[in-house]
């Protein structure tokens, strides 16, 4: 009985991307997907395009590494992003900060597709533990909003390019972040995301050997497989399905497949947990377990916390709260 409104009260949850009427239409987007490249017309091209992003180590490299000063005031930082888009707003990266009185630890967290707020909890919660936080806005959320609109459908889209242009801009500002922090004298620095949020943390991880620890909740593998089968995202699914079927689309977002990373994750100096929910109809099951294997695969022994919610109702007593623990674990310093 309990579990079956927990169900309903995730469905409930999930409906609200049901009601999003400005999804736009669905277009390849080279121009913004893959720098120096031009519009181009063929799916087939954009996915050979995709597929020299997965193996170009370049790809998720800030592009200007320059000193970085950014604005810090009343538990804000504010810097430029590494991408310039039309969005005005989106071209500053917002972070807020919680501090613990240390510079041991820093933890950068990544907030789920259409956030309305920030995790203050969460936040209060590490930086008790001696750990600052830095709760960084991806793109198009929040500070970096288009005027007007009330979702973040530049974010994640039919708009194949755009779509990967907007993770790689959200990839990129974590990184210039975090590069920031080892030079302010942070000494540990590790990630957090929640659902679309981990595949950025993952993203991150994956690239940047600064990052000693992720905290992946409500992640999968394949960003495809998400948006396809996701219950969130099906008015995205419904302007891609008559374009181009699933196959094609894991082609064309290879570059945001965790699973093509696992051999950087499984790096013996760093450390991953995961979070998991049983009835996760936004990330399906089938779909986080296909990463797990992919990184035991590889190597990688990755922390698994799988708890009978679902996407939404991890967030409620008392699986948040046993999600939090178990990052505290990850996080707590070695002895």
């Amino acid at each position: 009985m309990y579990h079956s409104w927990l169900d309903r009260w995730d469905e409930r949850r999930a409906k609200r991307g049901d009601d999003v009427k400005d999804v736009t239409d669905f277009a390849l987007g080279s121009e913004l997907a893959f720098p120096g490249a031009g519009r181009m017309e063929s799916i087939a091209d954009f996915c050979a395009l995709a597929n020299l992003a997965v193996a170009d180590k370049t790809f998720f490299e800030e592009p200007d590494r320059s000193a970085l000063r950014p604005e810090n005031k009343d538990g804000w930082i504010k810097f430029p992003s590494s991408i310039s888009t039309e969005v005005e707003e989106n071209n500053s990266v917002w972070a807020k900060v919680t501090e613990c009185g240390s510079r041991d630890q820093a933890l950068v967290v990544f907030h789920h597709w259409n956030a309305s707020k920030r995790y203050r909890q969460l936040a209060r919660f590490f930086s008790r533990r001696g750990i600052t936080v830095f709760e960084i806005a991806m793109p198009y959320h929040f500070e970096r909003s288009r005027p007007g609109s009330l979702h973040a459908d530049s974010m994640l889209s039919p708009n194949l390019g755009l779509t990967i242009q907007s993770v790689r801009q959200a990839v990129l500002d974590g990184r210039k972040l975090i590069r920031w922090l080892k030079s302010d004298g942070y000494k540990e620095i590790s990630v957090l995301g929640m659902s679309l949020g981990s595949w950025v943390a993952g993203l991150v991880a994956a690239h940047d050997p600064s990052v000693s620890k992720a905290a992946l909740l409500l992640t999968g593998g394949s960003l495809a497989d998400m948006v396809w089968t996701g219950r969130a995202t099906r008015s995205i699914r419904d302007s891609l399905a008559p374009e181009i079927d699933l196959e094609t689309l894991r082609r064309a977002w290879a570059p945001l497949n965790l699973e093509n990373y696992v051999h950087r994750l499984a790096r013996t100096d760093f450390e991953i947990q995961m979070v998991l929910a049983k009835r996760d109809k936004v990330v399906l099951p089938e779909n986080s377990q296909s990463l797990v294997r992919k990184l035991q695969d590889s190597g990688a022994r990755p922390g698994i916390l799988g708890l009978n919610c679902g996407h939404y109702s991890l967030s409620i007593p008392p699986y948040i709260l046993c999600a939090g623990i178990s990052v505290a674990k990850l996080l707590k310093p070695g002895d």
